[in-house]
């Protein structure tokens, strides 16, 4: 969560940050806006050519709609056909957080040029070296209030700067259902083989389907708003099967400018978590868990780690860069180190 650490009124307003000194080299092909599912990059052996962008996929409900990337694996690898065939519907989605958008118009707005190294582009391309012969799809909230601020109020009611308020399952609305639809409907616009279902029980999720969700600074929001889904999302025979697939649920540096539930405590919900099945990663910075402003996130995280653990859990979990001082730059670069 890019904000200042004086909060008012539920305003939180963008750190003003140094320019990167590892800012990637973008190419003009790399910043063409392109419509539709064309590819970003045609250029042989490039991962831009494996990037799709598709725009206003519809979720649960028509009107509510996301824009996705999709980075598709490398066919042209030296995976074994067996592995191949092994992973062929292996998916990893990731939520991004502030400031982070689409190239071309972070390279438009001064606060986002400095930070295109970490546009939504180049971390789909990241991740695809992170999680090798899967389908990555990064999800554009569906909001940037100033753009700067991420809101994903599809996934989880939220006011203008992202800060969410948490609900518990709804057979009409909420994260899983809405993540289900977004996902069977961006396949269908892919044209990938084997689609997922936007409804139904077990017939209706493909072989071999699986899903690792990653939320990154204010993205983690949805993985949040999940966990206090997944007791009645497991409850609910039509959406049991979906949410059994999920294997591992990443938490990458999460913050947003509400004042509290930056991480979840709920030690009921909590429970549910531990006894999923679900592989829980949590990785963080200083940046996030060490401010004195704000000394509740690192409370947080703290209490999130010992309850899982204490209801059996054992959650993988890493502080980045401790020996160094916080920074917006190395909450970023948690992306490539967890």
């Amino acid at each position: 969560m890019l904000a200042a650490r004086a909060v008012a009124v539920g305003f939180a307003l963008i750190t003003a940050a140094k320019p990167m000194t590892s800012v990637a080299a973008t190419t003009s092909s790399e910043l063409r806006g392109l419509h539709g599912s064309a590819s970003l990059d045609a250029r042989s052996g490039s991962p831009w050519r494996r990037l799709q962008k598709l725009l206003a996929v519809p979720g649960h409900v028509p009107r509510r709609v996301n824009d996705l990337l999709l980075l598709r694996p490398d066919t042209d690898d030296q995976s074994e056909p067996e592995e191949k065939e092994r992973s062929g519907n292996r998916h990893v989605v990731f939520f991004h957080g502030d400031i982070q958008n689409f190239q071309e118009e972070m390279a438009l707005q001064p606060e986002g040029a400095q930070w295109l190294s970490w546009s939504l582009e180049q971390v789909a391309v990241t991740l695809g070296r992170r999680f090798p012969n899967r389908y990555v799809w990064v999800v554009r909230a569906s909001r940037m209030y100033l753009h700067k601020f991420s809101c994903y109020h599809n996934f989880v009611e939220s006011n203008m700067f992202g800060a969410p308020e948490h609900f518990p399952y709804s057979a009409d609305f909420g994260a899983f259902r809405h993540l289900r639809a977004l996902l069977s409907h961006g396949m269908e616009r892919a044209h990938l083989p084997n689609p997922l279902q936007p409804e139904g029980g077990a017939d209706s999720i493909p072989s071999g389907f699986s899903l690792t969700l990653v939320g990154f600074s204010k993205g983690c929001v949805v993985l949040n708003q999940m966990v206090y889904e997944l007791a009645g999302a497991r409850a609910d025979p039509q959406m049991a099967p979906f949410v059994k697939h999920i294997t591992d649920m990443f938490w990458l540096d999460g913050g947003h400018p509400g004042g509290s539930e930056t991480w979840v405590t709920d030690k009921q919900v909590l429970k549910e978590l531990a006894v999923s099945g679900v592989s829980i990663h949590a990785h963080v910075t200083p940046y996030e868990v060490c401010d004195p402003m704000r000394a509740w996130v690192g409370r947080e995280h703290g209490h999130f780690i010992k309850t899982l653990e204490e209801f059996g859990a054992c959650p993988s979990k890493k502080l980045h860069f401790e020996d160094e001082p916080p920074s917006i730059e190395n909450h970023f670069r948690v992306i490539q180190e967890f």
